[in-house]
């Protein structure tokens, strides 16, 4: 109960003082491409539920129409100039505020899956992510905008090795851990280092 009612104080503190974003990187995507300025998706949340969220697109338009539910690479040519810039900052997810506000997520938790998504391995084939040890138990808790595979995975390791950290977060889940998760991630986002294969900090 704690932990939600933070989040609900902090994700609507967060919209209002974000407010001038929400007109400033619209008409930088606007400028860019002309293309859609959000990018909705659907994610699997608390106990298997699909919740639909919403991100600032920073890929090019129908970039998943070949690809399929990939995730993106440190250096995916899909990435558009200003969604580089907003990957790296973690500014693309500034919507999913929203989110956290009406329960869908929390700021801190295991990164929201996609229903249908793929991890690619090195021989080219692609392996469903339910298919990976400890997926399930990730839906014990909401999906967090931040957590610990978030702050201390490097970006391109494998699925197990992530759901090895939200498991350890799952049983370790308090509000010292939380807060300074969250303070890490606004190191992070100062140092626009979300997108970096190292460790962020």
């Amino acid at each position: 109960m704690i932990k939600r009612l933070f989040d609900v104080a902090v994700s609507g503190i967060g919209l209002v003082l974000s407010s001038p974003l929400w007109v400033l990187i619209p008409l930088a995507i606007k400028v860019e491409d002309g293309g859609p300025v959000f990018f909705p998706q659907d994610r699997v949340g608390l106990e298997g539920r699909v919740f639909k969220a919403m991100k600032y697109r920073s890929m090019v338009p129908a970039a998943e129409s070949r690809s399929g539910p990939v995730q993106a690479s440190e250096d995916d040519p899909r990435i558009t100039r200003v969604g580089r810039w907003l990957r790296g900052t973690a500014m693309d997810e500034l919507p999913q505020l929203w989110n956290i506000f009406v329960g869908d997520m929390s700021f801190v938790g295991p990164r929201p899956l996609r229903p249908d998504e793929v991890e690619v391995r090195g021989d080219g084939r692609l392996v469903s992510l339910r298919e990976i040890s400890g997926y399930q138990e990730r839906h014990r808790v909401r999906p967090g905008l931040t957590g610990l595979a978030q702050v201390y995975a490097p970006r391109d390791i494998r699925r197990a090795a992530k759901f090895r950290l939200d498991r350890l977060y799952i049983t370790r889940a308090g509000f010292c851990l939380d807060a300074k998760l969250i303070a890490l991630s606004f190191w992070i986002t100062g140092r626009g280092a979300w997108e970096t294969r190292e460790p962020k900090v």
